[in-house]
């Protein structure tokens, strides 16, 4: 089990690991990753907001929650750097050139993301105040994507590769947690009271609608509240590797943070274990479920 670090502890130094990855222990056709659970924080991250804002961007401890995962079947894959220095969920011509301070060597393309302040490297937080206390130089990105962004893309790739060599299929969720109300940088606005859980599978086309539907049932059977593509529908990893017609099937899931943990202090809550333990029956229930879905 990943230790659960207090709030106010410096991070460790980061060391160029990426990504923490656990195997399985019975290998299933099911891949987990939580590519926004990253809370070790580069010395040359420079931002114009105090550390617990800075943290508010975090899916605070996702990879803790999954944290049984691998004993139920299901590999994890988990990103170590803040998706705030750079996020594996976005597209890397998702940039603002406005944001950097020089012109970049390849053709951008920046999309509703970053016009919010969260595309590649987030510019906002979630009150939509700047982030950022200067322009990003140029050769700063370039490292961010060589030093995070590509080798955690790779190591997911590669994982999800070797599920599909090894069963023939691949079911991937790719898992989140969301602030427990909209805010001025996400898709619903502020103050919108979102539901315990929302599943998203890009309006069906990233996975077989019917595994959509089984997690759907499961977890509104373990009592949340489940939405289906709304506030969230999914981003780049699902776009990139949900891939039904190849037996490649993505589906993520959003997690409601006053679940499980204080969302101004950044502390665990009386709900945490009982959301790690429904999570692991979730997966369990996942895992019977794939093992007896034939590729198609």
């Amino acid at each position: 089990m990943t230790a659960e670090p207090a709030p106010d502890t410096p991070a460790p130094p980061f060391d160029d690991r990426a990504f923490d990855f656990t195997a399985a222990v019975r290998p299933s056709p099911v891949l987990i990753d939580s590519p926004h659970s990253g809370r070790v924080y580069p010395e040359d991250f420079r931002v114009a907001v105090p550390m617990p804002v800075l943290r508010g961007a975090e899916d605070w401890l996702v990879d803790v929650l999954f944290g049984d995962a691998p004993a139920q079947g299901a590999g994890l894959l988990a990103a170590r750097f803040p998706r705030a220095y750079i996020d594996p969920n976005r597209r890397l011509d998702d940039v603002d050139p406005a944001l950097l301070d020089g012109p970049w060597p390849e053709p951008l393309d920046p999309g509703p993301k970053t016009a919010l302040g969260i595309g590649l490297f987030r510019a906002r937080t979630g009150d939509g105040s700047p982030l950022l206390d200067q322009p990003l130089s140029v050769a700063a990105l370039a490292a961010r994507i060589e030093r995070c962004w590509k080798p955690y893309r790779r190591a997911l790739q590669d994982r999800l590769d070797a599920v599909q060599a090894r069963h023939g299929v691949v079911w991937h969720l790719d898992v989140h947690s969301m602030k427990s109300v909209g805010t001025a940088i996400t898709p619903d606005g502020p103050g919108v009271e979102r539901p315990d859980m929302v599943l998203g599978d890009l309006e069906g086309r990233s996975c077989d609608p019917a595994f959509t539907g089984f997690v759907a049932d499961r977890l509104r059977a373990l009592g949340y509240s489940v939405s289906v593509n709304d506030p969230y529908k999914g981003a780049e990893i699902l776009r990139s590797h949900g891939r039904p017609a190849e037996n490649r099937h993505a589906l993520q899931i959003e997690m409601k943070r006053a679940l499980y943990m204080d969302e101004t202090t950044l502390t665990a809550t009386e709900g945490f274990k009982p959301l790690r333990a429904n999570l692991r029956r979730l997966v369990a229930d996942i895992v019977a479920w794939t093992r007896n879905a034939e590729p198609r």
